[in-house]
């Protein structure tokens, strides 16, 4: 790597700067480190534009899960800004009706008041099986979903629930891109990295073993090792 741009984190739906804790210790010193707001926008424009607003220049992104969506949004309004691409436990395509249901019962959840329910409700579908008893992840779930809150949670969840299929998009990627995914996530499984892998030409797909959706948190000193790779591309 010939210049030390900044590197942009994009959390997921529910998560905060914790998320990316291991991975800032580890990666700081490949240049300037900054987690971006995914909170205060209910559509993916709206979130991508404002993160574009405070960002650099030019920087390499990292984003996980509902980050991914918002990377691709961030990607089809300033692409010639986006130095590297590196997609965990994401997704390319847009809601089907199961999914919109879903997110409609969630967003009830958290506007009468029962955010806590929805946030129990997700923890089982963003760990690996092996993980689903670890009262330290539990924890650290639900400490981000108080950082991130039941009102920018809707607003998520709203953005998320209209979001575009950006598979057409894929194909005209050109950065380099690490695609990379928990061996166990349910949330989102590997058919749909590999969709992504296959559709972004030169990107790599990295599988984690024993790790779900929330693969910095399961299995961090991997994450870093691939990230810290693909920084070196």
């Amino acid at each position: 790597m010939d210049e030390r741009l900044p590197t942009i984190f994009v959390p997921g739906l529910m998560c905060s700067a914790r998320l990316y804790a291991a991975q800032i210790a580890e990666l700081w010193r490949f240049g300037p480190i900054i987690v971006a707001d995914h909170t205060r926008d209910d559509t993916m424009a709206g979130i991508a534009a404002r993160i574009l607003a405070d960002a650099p220049p030019r920087f390499n992104l990292v984003a996980l899960s509902a980050g991914g969506a918002i990377s691709f949004a961030m990607w089809r309004q300033a692409p010639e800004r986006i130095a590297r691409l590196a997609l965990l436990d994401s997704n390319a395509r847009a809601d089907d009706d199961a999914a919109r249901a879903r997110r409609d019962h969630h967003i009830g959840l958290a506007e009468s008041g029962r955010y806590a329910e929805a946030v129990d409700l997700f923890f089982p579908m963003l760990v690996s099986r092996a993980h689903q008893n670890d009262a330290e992840l539990r924890r650290v779930v639900r400490q981000m979903a108080e950082d991130v809150g039941p009102e920018a949670f809707v607003r998520q969840q709203k953005a998320l629930r209209s979001r575009p299929d950006s598979r057409p998009d894929l194909p005209k990627i050109r950065c380099p891109t690490l695609v990379l995914i928990g061996d166990g996530d349910e949330l989102t499984p590997l058919p749909l990295s590999q969709d992504m892998a296959d559709g972004i030409p030169g990107a790599r797909l990295v599988v984690v073993p024993d790790s779900g959706h929330l693969a910095p948190l399961e299995q961090p000193e991997a994450v870093n090792t691939a990230l810290k790779d693909w920084l070196t591309w």
